[in-house]
């Protein structure tokens, strides 16, 4: 909105050009959110605590540390994240691009879909909440016409193809079909393994802190012709703007993190992890990089294989590989306390991230 309303003014004003930045625009709409977070979130926190008498309802499979010192934690903290992001980069990023408003889109669906899941997960005081199929199904239409969309948007070299990672000129024709279908499993896939991976308290946001600082970067450069053609990257016109919108989600991941570190005062739950991991997905399919996604986000990858792999060896041999999953609790089962597998599994996740921000030279 300031881009819209001041750009126009700069020839007139010139401290008005400083909004044509890129980079100062990110750094208004990292601090918005931030701030804002710290803001809001203590009223949102305790209003959520008073129609939540119980809190998060606990699974009852679960570790049993997690009955009595997790029980009463309000869920639903994931709209501090929305609603800050959401105001970050309407304040902040060019309105008229509409890459923009397609991954504000996806995010704030796949926001509503874990609201909703959350509220029945409250309200009817169990775990389960929207049927997982219900939710699978909204999630692949939402993801469905964003990849569509986008495609759409895209130049035309680069329509319909998959971008390869490591290679320079290399691009694989997926045709309409395959690539709303592969699009849209990037975004349902990164939605599900953010939420498999929020378990423990600060786990899941941490690395989705480091990777959304990658991918603005990467849309940055990615949007970018001068470095494109230094880096030999394909480049994406406009998609620069999602940096905005990446700084956003940084400054309303670090204030959620404030009130989410252990002991935590509020679970985003599944307003928070599908929202942030379909964004996510959504970037890199606008950027030309969702390989580079599974590196990046290498750690919700090993989670989401964690509960693939045990759940198919019970199937098939009746035998667990990992004592609990998802990975986490395969760890707090072994007895490391929950601050030491939150820190190294940031640890992981950090280099994992730098490893998909060299894909960037290395080609």
């Amino acid at each position: 909105m300031f881009y819209n309303l001041l750009y126009p003014l700069a020839d007139v004003f010139s401290p008005f050009n400083l909004f044509r930045y890129l980079t100062f625009r990110s750094i208004g709409a990292f601090l918005t959110a931030l701030v804002l977070s710290f803001l809001i979130g203590g009223v949102l926190i305790r209003w959520l605590r008073s129609k939540q008498q119980q809190g998060q309802p606990i699974r009852d499979d679960g570790p049993a540390s997690h009955l009595m010192t997790k029980k009463g934690t309000p869920t639903m903290g994931g709209l501090l994240i929305l609603i800050t992001l959401a105001v970050a980069t309407l304040l902040w990023a060019d309105l008229s691009n509409r890459y923009v408003w397609i991954v504000l889109g996806v995010t704030l669906i796949f926001g509503a879909i874990g609201l909703w899941d959350d509220f029945l997960k409250v309200t009817k005081r169990n775990s389960k909440g929207v049927p997982g199929k219900v939710k699978l199904a909204l999630s692949i239409v939402v993801a469905g016409i964003a990849a569509y969309l986008v495609a759409q948007l895209s130049p035309t070299p680069l329509r319909y193809m998959l971008a390869l990672p490591f290679l320079k000129d290399v691009l694989l024709p997926l045709g309409v079909v395959g690539f709303v279908a592969f699009g849209g499993l990037v975004m349902v896939g990164a939605s599900n393994a953010v939420n498999l991976t929020d378990g423990l308290d600060g786990l899941a946001i941490g690395p989705v802190i480091m990777a959304s600082a990658v991918f603005g970067l990467i849309a940055y450069v990615v949007g970018n012709t001068i470095l494109t053609n230094y880096l030999f990257l394909h480049h994406v016109p406009r998609s620069g703007e999602l940096a905005v919108l990446l700084a956003a989600l940084i400054g309303a991941g670090l204030g959620f993190l404030w009130f989410n570190a252990p002991p935590a005062m509020v679970f985003m739950g599944d307003t928070g992890s599908l929202a942030i991991g379909g964004a996510l997905g959504a970037v890199a399919v606008v950027t030309k990089h969702e390989i580079v996604l599974a590196i990046v986000g290498g750690l919700f990858v090993l989670e989401t294989v964690s509960v693939i792999v045990q759940v198919l060896s019970y199937k098939w041999t009746g035998r667990r590989v990992f004592r609990m999953a998802p990975l986490h609790h395969h760890f707090e089962q072994k007895g490391w306390a929950e601050p030491t597998i939150v820190f190294r599994f940031w640890i992981i996740a950090a280099i994992l991230a730098m490893a998909g921000l060299a894909t960037l030279k290395l080609r």
